[in-house]
């Protein structure tokens, strides 16, 4: 992992490793403690990680729509957790959920369902930004965000 990063405030590197080599997140923030267990394989990890963070996104450094999401969820007042994951690293992800089929099958295209962008809220899988805006659009993004305690 490159790196994780809490969208709240500009705060100096706090944490480091040898395998992680910079990092800043809500648990530095809190006073909390970050570890990671280097026999700990990537899938587990990620599981681990999820379940620990209420929101939590997996993106690439240079990911456009990591940081729409990011501001998005700013916006409404949650600061997520950020994990930045090296291309080998992606494989580890668990999937979104398949999107529903489209109303019609004009095109009879496949739709490729890249792994990053992922949000994960309490645990869930909400997928990538679309799937996020679409939650917030259809008024239910809120809801979730204070039922797992993020808002």
């Amino acid at each position: 992992m490159q790196s994780l990063r809490s969208c709240s405030t500009n705060i100096p590197p706090s944490l480091s490793s040898s395998s992680i080599p910079m990092m800043t997140t809500t648990a530095a923030l809190t006073g909390a403690a970050l570890s990671f267990d280097e026999e700990e394989s990537m899938e587990a990890r990620i599981r681990r990680l999820i379940s620990e963070h209420p929101v939590i996104i997996f993106s690439r450094s240079s990911c456009c729509m990591c940081h729409v999401m990011k501001k998005l969820l700013v916006t409404i007042g949650v600061h997520p957790t950020v994990i930045q994951l090296d291309d080998h690293e992606i494989a580890s992800l668990p999937l979104p959920p398949p999107p529903p089929p489209p109303p019609t099958t004009g095109h009879g295209g496949i739709s490729s369902r890249n792994p990053v962008p992922a949000m994960f809220i309490g645990g869930s899988c909400v997928g990538g930004l679309e799937s996020l805006v679409a939650l917030h659009l259809s008024g239910h993004l809120i809801p979730k965000l204070i039922e797992v305690g993020a808002l």
